[in-house]
């Protein structure tokens, strides 16, 4: 006897079906039907070459449209302050993992519902990446760098003459050399092009995890132990 994708189907209709599995945590059965209630129905010997080439161009411009679609997602919607106080995910048997592990999403509700899963998941390897790629950044633009060093020192000697000399008993004379630092500091990032750095790095980190999170296949959050 063969099942449906849905086993429930004679009871249960499949929007709650797939309701119940969202909301129970089973986000990878979720992604797996998903995809296969959108896989592409086996065509006949008779169909035509001209049918076989407008079913080609029509799924070319469905997966432009799905690619193009990933970047009008807000992946930090559902972010919380608790996805970055967890461990960091293993690098190779989770965030990487293997071939198997990843595939083009059949539509864009499957794609959202992976960038949305994922970027909890691996939020802080994102946050490393990013790290990686502004140093690798700040590695190529050497006045970018010293231009971030020099507005660091420029704060930290403020913090040093307020200390000694007691500027916070002067609130408006501590605004002011505030005030000044911010315009001293904001001209030093600007003439060094530090803001480019800065944003070569988050195009790249947020490329990067936009194409990741859409196309790692979702798996169990926590794997189950095997028994002895």
């Amino acid at each position: 006897m063969v099942f449906s994708s849905n086993p429930l189907s004679l009871s249960v209709p499949d929007p709650t079906f797939d309701t119940w599995l969202r909301d129970s945590g089973y986000l990878e059965i979720l992604d797996h039907h998903s995809s296969s209630s959108a896989a592409p129905a086996t065509t006949s010997s008779t169909t035509t070459t001209t049918t076989t080439v407008t079913g080609l161009f029509i799924s070319f411009f469905s997966h432009v449209l799905t690619l193009l679609s990933l970047f009008t997602l807000n992946p930090f919607s559902k972010l919380t302050t608790d996805d970055f106080s967890g461990p960091t995910p293993s690098w190779t048997r989770s965030f990487f993992a293997d071939y198997g592990s990843y595939s083009f999403p059949s539509g864009f509700d499957q794609a959202r519902l992976r960038v949305n899963e994922n970027v909890k998941r691996y939020a802080r390897n994102y946050v490393s990446l990013f790290i990686i790629f502004f140093a690798c950044t700040l590695y190529q633009m050497p006045l970018a760098l010293i231009g971030l060093i020099s507005s660091l020192a420029l704060w930290d000697t403020f913090k040093f003459c307020s200390d000694k000399w007691g500027w916070d008993r002067y609130p408006v004379i501590r605004q002011v050399m505030v005030r000044t630092a911010q315009c001293v500091a904001a001209v030093i990032l600007i003439c060094l092009n530090v803001q480019m750095a800065l944003f070569c790095a988050l195009g790249v980190s947020y490329t990067v995890m936009i194409m990741h999170a859409a196309f790692r296949k979702l798996t169990p959050a926590k794997q189950p132990t095997r028994g002895r």
